[in-house]
């Protein structure tokens, strides 16, 4: 089962989230233009990389806004390898939401948080401080559409990414050291659990 949270008179609701007609459209499309830049990415790539540099500039069309700097390099190297399997193998779709954030950005998340749920701890179900989050650290990604983070539940530790908290189905973390082990973090309930 899928589970979101949604804004609802400033209160924060977990439901189930309908899977949309148009992701699927949208992941038809995105396999068809990487499939259409294959040739080209033949071009400049020149290399066994041609596969990785279609997918990627198909990604930059579906998600233009994406930004994976800030991500550690492991991070960041794993986030593609997977999104890539996942397009030319089963024609899933993976794009990051959020990555990296800032010091300050996160404390505005928190503080936020905070004066949402009217508490550190209630917030902490949802955010964590600076000094305690791993999308801070450059670990963290927080993935869509759903589809996307189902597969990479499934297939995540191939890459050594994995879900960490049972109230995020978008949240994932990059743990190299659990990576091909049939192993995985804990998960937690919540970011603060």
């Amino acid at each position: 089962m899928t589970y979101v949270r949604r804004r609802r008179g400033g209160e924060q609701l977990v439901g189930q989230m309908p899977v949309r007609r148009r992701d699927h459209a949208y992941r038809h499309l995105t396999v068809l233009v990487a499939t259409l830049l294959l040739p080209l990415a033949a071009l400049v790539t020149g290399g066994g990389r041609v596969r990785e540099r279609a997918c990627e500039w198909a990604f930059r069309v579906r998600y233009p806004f994406e930004d994976l700097t800030g991500l550690t390099p492991g991070t960041k190297a794993a986030f593609i390898a997977a999104r890539c399997a996942a397009l030319w193998h089963d024609a899933e779709l993976i794009g990051l939401t959020s990555g990296h954030r800032m010091y300050a950005e996160q404390r505005e998340l928190f503080e936020e948080a905070v004066r949402s749920y009217g508490s550190e701890s209630a917030a902490r179900q949802w955010v964590l401080p600076p000094e305690e989050s791993s999308h801070v650290r450059g670990r963290a990604l927080d993935v869509r559409p759903t589809e996307g983070a189902r597969w990479l539940e499934r297939n995540g530790d191939r890459f050594g990414l994995y879900r960490t908290y049972a109230n995020e189905w978008w949240h994932f973390e990059y743990w190299p050291e659990y990576r091909g082990t049939g192993r995985q973090p804990p998960m937690r309930p919540t970011p603060g659990g």
